[in-house]
């Protein structure tokens, strides 16, 4: 299956955390981790175990940025990767910007060209991508 999402970032699930309803899954992707909040449903539909192969798919338009590669903690987006950016394009009022990690993964998010000015995200600027983990959704093969 091919999908439109530009974020397919595989890893290894580190941990489960289940819940009532919801539960929250760890996946290792090297340098990082990244959480998705999803339901205890779909944890036992995918029989999501640690140790197994996971993929963290996340649309661009979920992908926000911010300055600099410390971590914010006063923010509740759990999901904090810094990298370097690697790409910038822009169109005509939105533009992709492609991040770099450490780990050699990419992750690309569509913002505003307007806030790729004011943030000054540039090739080689350092940077933090930030996601929600209710908008992390996960995929095994």
């Amino acid at each position: 299956m091919k999908i439109s999402a530009r974020n397919q970032l595989k890893g290894t699930i580190s941990t489960v955390s289940e819940g009532a309803v919801n539960g929250v899954v760890a996946i290792d992707l090297g340098d990082a981790t990244i959480k998705a909040d999803i339901t205890v449903e779909a944890i036992n539909d995918l029989g999501l175990k640690e140790g197994m192969t996971a993929y963290a798919i996340i649309k661009a338009t979920n992908v926000m940025f911010a300055v600099g590669t410390e971590r914010i903690s006063s923010i509740s987006a759990r999901n904090q990767l810094a990298g370097t950016v690697a790409e910038v394009k822009k169109g005509a009022v939105n533009g992709h910007v492609s991040l770099k990690l450490a780990d050699g993964n990419a992750i690309k998010g569509s913002i505003t060209n307007e806030a790729i000015d004011d943030l000054g995200l540039t090739e080689g600027a350092p940077a933090l991508a930030i996601v929600k983990a209710t908008d992390v959704i996960v995929g095994v093969e």
